[in-house]
């Protein structure tokens, strides 16, 4: 299974920390989140991952590599200034990602959740691994019932990992939009899996998000 890194985005509400610094290569608990996350699904049996890059994507791509000091093989998805958002950004870099379904995590965040879990036979369109709801986010985004995601309360928060099947694009056209609206779709259908995840879990779109995850890591 291959993987995907998202790391485009321009990391507004972190400013003015991302004006030189790309959001997955700020540090937590001693490397770069970048790092952190090429280990782990390295770590996880992994071996090729694309990362989609915009903002400074020449300092992304300048830490990354081809891959090799992680046991890798790493491949680029370039966007354009703006990026594509999540759906968007996906769907641009499906020619690299294959026919077979991948894994994606969200280059802002920081977990323990054991990545080789997504090494799985994917029931549906998409598998979500949710979490907690965190304070910034007390409503959540999801229900889950069984092994399957839901709109029912009570919901959890989508973790930014998951699963999915190039068939959820089908239809789709390119340009720049987000992962949401094609998971609800899925979940109308009752095509979207899930678990919970009770592990440590930061997002880290905000300094105050940053600095409460710095403080726990510590």
């Amino acid at each position: 299974m291959k993987a995907m890194i998202l790391c485009a985005g321009r990391g507004e509400r972190l400013r003015p920390l991302t004006d030189r610094t790309p959001k997955p290569l700020l540090e937590l608990a001693g490397k770069p989140l970048l790092a952190r996350h090429l280990e782990n699904l390295a770590a996880a049996g992994f071996r090729d991952v694309v990362i989609n890059t915009a903002h400074l994507a020449e300092r992304i791509e300048a830490f990354a590599g081809d891959g090799r000091r992680w046991g890798l093989r790493i491949r680029f998805s370039r966007e354009p200034r703006g990026a594509l958002e999540t759906g968007g950004g996906i769907l641009n870099a499906l020619p690299l990602l294959g026919p077979a379904p991948f894994a994606v995590v969200n280059g802002d965040i920081w977990t323990d959740y054991p990545l080789a879990e997504l090494m799985r036979s994917l029931d549906g369109l998409a598998h979500l691994v949710l979490v907690d709801n965190p304070p910034h986010h007390a409503n959540g985004d999801f229900g889950l019932r069984d092994g399957r995601v839901t709109s029912q309360p009570p919901r959890l928060t989508f973790s930014g990992i998951g699963v999915y099947d190039p068939r959820l694009y089908e239809g789709r056209e390119g340009g720049r939009f987000p992962l949401a609206p094609l998971l609800r779709e899925a979940e109308s259908k009752g095509q979207l899996s899930g678990e919970h995840y009770p592990g440590r879990w930061f997002d880290l779109g905000s300094p105050a998000r940053l600095a409460r995850a710095r403080r726990a890591l510590a």
